[in-house]
């Protein structure tokens, strides 16, 4: 019967989708049991980046009829823009990596010691508002949430395109209320002095940020240098902003003091170390 042919056409179907994905999903059980999974691709990371993106998901899609549908279709498409994952893998990570030294040296990601003497200051406006920023982030984070207003420029443009090839509307309110000034990256920039390169005193956040000027990297990669697999690529970063041995093996040993630096940097320039980095 006509139906009943087509009902088994779809039954087929269906079942193929399920053969694929049970082909798909052993090599990647292999993969990540035989990745040394740090924080880079930990449980937590993994579920954190996810949540970031469904919450960026829901924001883009919070005044359509079909909110729902829109936000799950909208997830996997903001998933699958490079720059805008590597940019909430990265937050997942600097708030790893607060927590972690939170717990092991006591540091606290909201208010560290410089920005608690800045507060101290006789100008402590710029400071405070960085503290509320770290605040916001470190609740955010706890919640799996990721504001719109939080994105960098670009990627809130680019999440928007991505908004309008799903929905045809790029929610140009968005845009209107986005506030460049609140923004926590743009605060930690422009906290940026030589104290920060100094990660008990400065903090996660601002030492990352104070890392990528001084590096000359993107931020985003300046936070994954602080995870343990790539230690190679964070002594390098140091020696490029200038710091002298000291320094680089202080904050190395802050964290990683488990582990032993690379001797292949001592000597390096901070040119030659910074064209290394340039390489890869």
């Amino acid at each position: 019967m006509p139906d009943e042919a087509a009902a088994e056409a779809r039954l087929r179907d269906a079942l193929a989708d399920a053969d694929r994905a049970l082909a798909g999903a052993q090599p990647a059980l292999r993969h990540l049991l035989a990745t040394d999974r740090d924080e880079l691709l930990s449980d937590r990371t993994i579920a954190q980046v996810g949540a970031m993106l469904h919450d960026l998901a829901r924001q883009l899609a919070d005044d359509d009829g079909n909110r729902e549908a829109l936000a799950a279709a909208l997830a996997e498409a903001l998933g699958g823009h490079a720059a805008l994952l590597a940019h909430v893998h990265a937050l997942a990570l600097e708030a790893q990596v607060a927590d972690r030294l939170a717990e092991r040296l006591s540091l606290d990601p909201v208010i560290p010691p410089l920005l608690e003497a800045l507060m101290a200051s006789p100008e402590p406006d710029a400071a405070n508002q960085l503290v509320a920023a770290q605040a916001r982030f470190g609740q955010a984070q706890r919640r799996g949430e990721l504001p719109l207003g939080e994105l960098p420029g670009d990627l809130l443009h680019a999440a928007l395109i991505v908004m309008r090839a799903c929905a045809s509307s790029d929610q140009p309110q968005v845009r209107a209320d986005h506030d460049p000034s609140r923004n926590r990256l743009e605060l930690l920039g422009r906290a940026v002095t030589t104290d920060a390169f100094d990660l008990e005193h400065a903090g996660v956040a601002l030492f990352a940020s104070a890392l990528a000027l001084g590096a000359g990297l993107d931020r985003d990669s300046a936070v994954l240098s602080l995870t343990e697999s790539q230690a190679p690529r964070l002594v390098l970063a140091l020696t490029a902003c200038g710091l002298g041995r000291a320094a680089i093996e202080r904050n190395f040993l802050a964290l990683h003091p488990d582990a032993a630096l690379p001797e292949a940097w001592v000597g390096l320039s901070p040119d030659r170390a910074a064209a290394l980095l340039g390489e890869f």
